[in-house]
């Protein structure tokens, strides 16, 4: 175990049980997934308070007979209710058709070490000092001017999640993480203009949250900010995503490189290992045990160790996104990410630019900053979602948009790349900067 956390032996020996039933049921594979998580949730509105406990348990059994697979979940993890499961999934496994492709992960590509990865940093906040948090958050954005009239409330959130995973293999670990987080969302209005914005925070450990009056000023004065939109006309011109737009751009590009979009040969991007993908000075890492990353894991779903990678060297790419059975699917060997991908680095060899710099080598064009609607076709690229922000001219902003559409082919889209901001961010899984892209259609009146 990386951990003496005493939440996990518990949890071990549900896995353990469930694992021993399974081999005295006859099933020649089998693995176990057990968790508890618990947390507290408040959110306010303009003095309106909610507060949510949440507390949530579960295992997952599968079981392998041969080539077929039976599997049956419970909340209840009593020793009775265990047995219960796995004889469940062991009678739908003797009725399910064989899968060539089916089994454990290959018993070499198993964690054989697991770091500690400084995950787990539980918070003591009591109800009331959540509250006083988000209301402080609150408050200081609707102090930020008269105009940030309204509220669509500020959040405040603690979980912690224990997890073990075991298999037929030898494998069984576990580990807790949490993730603490803050919002604001509100609204500015001037005359018959009505604007929303929000911001946020998200960490492992909670003194590395933003401050609380930060999130509210910064939602209150990007709302501010939003006043007095216009819509543009349809044009073609360059296009710059904010750093949590981004992400976005870079979560479609990982769908697609993924193991099930590959072998289901439902991607943009099928085949496309060993292509020019990006420009040549775009990279991408994954960093899979980054301390304290949103995004770090010792181990993938199916207990495959994870490890340092680069998924995109020099604009090419260098591989695909696997677990066991796609890979398997693909004739290939997994890459340890049954579940995702950990901590993508979108990097630059030109060196990310700063907002100023970004800006002049957009001169004149958009800045997006929200993005709406699901317009993206993963088997094409085609891409098409409603976008609001701020128009450029000469390096400068103009004025903010709203009611636009951005179209264009997300293969088109990558390869089209000018240029990367410096301002990471890294509230996620996946940490970029602004991208810049040549040229997109602006749909608008």
């Amino acid at each position: 175990m990386p951990t003496q956390d005493s939440a996990i032996r518990p949890l071990a020996d549900v896995a353990t049980l469930a694992l021993e039933e399974a081999r005295r049921a006859g099933a020649t594979q089998c693995e176990a997934d057990v968790s508890v998580s618990q947390g507290l949730s408040v959110s306010v509105r303009l003095g309106v308070d909610t507060v949510e406990y949440q507390r949530d348990r579960g295992l997952g059994v599968t079981v392998y007979f041969g080539k077929r697979k039976g599997g049956a979940s419970t909340a209840d993890l009593t020793p009775a209710a265990v047995r219960e499961t796995v004889a469940k999934a062991c009678a739908i496994a003797r009725y399910t058709a064989e899968d060539p492709y089916g089994g454990l992960v290959e018993p070499e590509a198993l964690a054989r070490e697991i770091p500690d990865l400084d995950l787990d940093h539980p918070w003591e906040l009591t109800p009331e000092a959540a509250i006083e948090l988000a209301r402080s958050c609150e408050a200081q954005g609707l102090a930020v001017d008269p105009r940030v009239s309204n509220s669509e409330g500020a959040g405040v959130s603690s979980q912690r999640h224990t997890g073990v995973y075991g298999n037929s293999l030898g494998f069984l670990a576990g580990y807790s993480s949490t993730s603490h987080s803050m919002s604001c969302t509100l609204i500015a209005q001037a005359g018959d203009d009505m604007q929303r914005d929000y911001w946020w925070s998200v960490a492992r450990d909670a003194t590395e949250l933003e401050a609380a009056a930060s999130i509210g000023r910064i939602a209150g004065e990007r709302a501010l900010a939003r006043l007095g939109a216009r819509r543009l006309t349809t044009r073609r011109a360059p296009v710059a995503y904010s750093p949590e737009m981004a992400r976005g751009l870079m979560r479609h590009f990982i769908g697609a490189i993924s193991g099930p979009s590959q072998y289901r040969k439902s991607s943009f991007l099928l085949n496309a290992a060993g292509e020019q993908v990006f420009p040549q000075f775009i990279s991408m890492h994954e960093r899979p045990h980054i301390p304290r990353g949103l995004a770090s894991s010792p181990f993938d779903q199916e207990g495959a160790a994870t490890h340092d990678r680069d998924l995109v060297r020099a604009g090419v790419l260098e591989g695909y996104v696997l677990g066991s059975y796609s890979a398997r699917r693909l004739g290939l060997k997994t890459t340890g990410n049954a579940g995702g991908i950990h901590n993508l680095l979108v990097t630059t060899a030109q060196g990310g630019l700063d907002r100023e710099a970004l800006l002049a080598r957009l001169d004149t064009g958009l800045v997006v900053t929200e993005l709406m609607g699901q317009g993206v076709n993963g088997v094409t690229g085609d891409y098409s979602r409603g976008a609001s922000g701020f128009w450029v001219e000469n390096g400068h902003l103009a004025y903010p948009v709203h009611e636009i559409t951005i179209a264009g082919n997300l293969r088109t889209m990558y390869r089209d790349i000018v240029a990367l901001g410096s301002d990471i961010d890294t509230r996620g899984g996946i940490r970029t900067g602004s991208v810049l892209i040549g040229e997109m259609t602006i749909a608008g009146e």
